[in-house]
């Protein structure tokens, strides 16, 4: 009985490794079927990377993540094992007394710690890049709505325009597959292929999240605040993403396409758009402080160059002094 007992443990054991193999396997089988810029259906890998960010957060989980989480996996698999084997009731009758071994807990204190301290040195690492933006080519400011998403070319001068997702009777009018419902939009971001894109991101009402996992984007779009983040797209095609932040009952309905041209399709889309490929300053930009000044209102802040850009307030109108009368002539006498 006790082989009969050690063997269906080992049996298990071997049934749960052989799992594990498969499980660790699968991205591999499934790489074939990758769609790069959306997802992969049965996919549990990550997306393709498409700029310099994701392939660092591809080495990360790869080579740092994952072979740690492995050793992690089969040594608790090993000692479960161990004891189901060694600690049983028919081959250890006797319970052992002991409940505190001061030597254990030592170690499964600092090795975790040690452990988490090297994860945070490639973790940090990974961090850096992400903050360490380079020179930008190029800014886009994105707002997020209840529920699309708005864009604003600040330094071509295109006005802010609103991005919404493709209804699915339209995606089965142009054709496209049906696996690009509730990721096509009918307004995409359009960017040049190899250049720096600076992305600033706001919300209109409450909090959403701009993500975008083939170039390894997720920030959160806060009411009343400016967050930045970057990307560098390393060849043209379309890209899918979507607000990652439950923001109300249409949440599901909130895609984010991209659209990496070449940098004459990306100069004709801008002039398509009525826009310039020469610089502009916010006051310059359709809606900036000059056309409010034109029109005679004050309008809400803009966002140009990573800066909120509040309108200068008037000046006071000078005081106009009031007339001093003239002193009464004398009496006559």
């Amino acid at each position: 009985m006790g082989m009969g007992t050690r063997a269906r443990a080992l049996i298990g054991g071997g049934l749960t490794a052989l799992g594990l193999a498969v499980f660790s396997a699968t991205p591999a089988l499934a790489s074939g079927s990758d769609r790069m810029g959306q997802p992969t259906p049965g996919g549990i890998g990550l997306q393709p990377a498409a700029s310099p960010l994701k392939v660092e957060a591809h080495v990360f989980h790869d080579f740092i993540l994952l072979p740690i989480i492995t050793l992690i996996v089969v040594l608790v698999l090993g000692l479960l094992v161990w004891i189901v084997i060694r600690y049983n009731k028919k081959s250890n009758p006797v319970p052992a007394k002991w409940s505190h071994n001061t030597l254990i807990e030592v170690i499964w204190t600092v090795v975790p710690v040690l452990i988490l301290v090297g994860i945070s040195l490639f973790s940090f690492r990974l961090l850096f890049a992400y903050h360490d933006m380079p020179t930008p080519d190029l800014t886009i400011k994105a707002t997020g709505n209840q529920w699309n998403w708005a864009y604003e070319y600040p330094d071509q001068g295109i006005a802010e325009y609103v991005s919404n997702m493709l209804p699915e009777e339209e995606i089965a009018r142009r054709g496209m597959s049906h696996d690009l419902y509730r990721l096509a939009a009918d307004e995409p971001i359009v960017v040049p292929v190899g250049k720096t894109v600076r992305v600033l991101v706001t919300a209109a009402d409450v909090i959403h999240a701009f993500a975008l996992p083939a170039f390894g984007l997720k920030i959160d779009a806060v009411p009343g605040r400016v967050n930045e983040t970057w990307f560098r797209a390393d060849r043209t095609g379309v890209f899918y993403g979507q607000c990652s932040e439950l923001c109300g009952v249409d949440h599901a309905f909130m895609p984010i396409e991209i659209h990496v041209v070449s940098q004459a399709e990306f100069e004709a889309w801008v002039a398509s758009k009525g826009g310039s490929m020469t610089p502009k300053t916010a006051a310059e930009a359709p809606g900036g402080t000059v056309a409010q000044a034109a029109a005679g209102t004050t309008g809400a802040p803009t966002v140009a160059d990573g800066a909120v850009a509040v309108p200068a307030p008037a000046a006071p109108a000078a005081a106009t002094p009031a007339p001093v009368a003239a002193p009464a002539a004398p009496a006559a006498h």
